[in-house]
């Protein structure tokens, strides 16, 4: 199989790399236009800010390609900010349009509770999930972000097939035919974090 990381500049992709290493798979990074055309599988890991990001898949003419891939039915797994970016804006980021994919825009969580979501969190089934094959309502994960899709009545519903809590209920999990897509971070989520990778390799093959 070959797994292509997306690579902007400013994701966590060395720790994606170790942590499909340990499932025994290999990957390679793609920065370029040809290299996200020659994809099978494709992962997005983001961190930081969704401006970075965004601009990034911009000025190095990546949206383009990256767009048709996931049209054409490749296989995707967005994580953290790689998930923000597959609906249509942020509040992080007035101004720069998203991957529009999934209706919804990201909102900045609640600041009722202490920002950023840090740390290790439960996540709650909507219903019956191919990525969550395996995983229990016990499984912990790991979080680290201050922005969100939230889960407002008769929105951003239909792909969300897991939720989490932390002053407001927002998407945790989410899938749409060949997307993929996780708030958390599987990489560094232990034994839960790889069964979740597993089970996208599963589905990616």
């Amino acid at each position: 199989m070959n797994v292509t990381l997306l690579d902007y500049g400013a994701g966590n992709v060395v720790s994606v790399q170790r942590a499909l290493q340990r499932l025994g798979v290999e990957s390679e990074r793609a920065s370029t236009p040809a290299q996200i055309a020659a994809a099978s599988v494709l992962v997005l890991p983001g961190v930081g800010h969704y401006a970075a990001l965004i601009r990034a898949l911009d000025e190095q003419s990546l949206r383009g390609p990256l767009l048709d891939k996931i049209n054409s039915g490749t296989p995707f797994l967005g994580i953290c900010l790689g998930l923000q970016a597959l609906f249509e804006s942020s509040e992080e980021a007035r101004g720069l349009a998203g991957l529009k994919l999934i209706p919804g825009s990201v909102t900045m969580l609640p600041a009722s509770g202490k920002l950023p979501h840090m740390g290790w969190n439960t996540i709650t089934p909507r219903c019956e999930s191919r990525l969550l094959e395996g995983i229990s309502q016990n499984d912990y994960f790991y979080f680290a972000h201050s922005y969100a899709v939230s889960m407002r009545a008769g929105e951003n519903t239909d792909d969300a097939v897991a939720t989490c809590s932390h002053a407001v209920e927002f998407i945790a999990v989410l899938e749409h035919e060949n997307i993929f897509g996780v708030q958390f971070h599987p990489e560094k989520s232990g034994a839960s974090g790889a069964r979740l990778l597993a089970n996208f390799l599963r589905l990616a093959a």
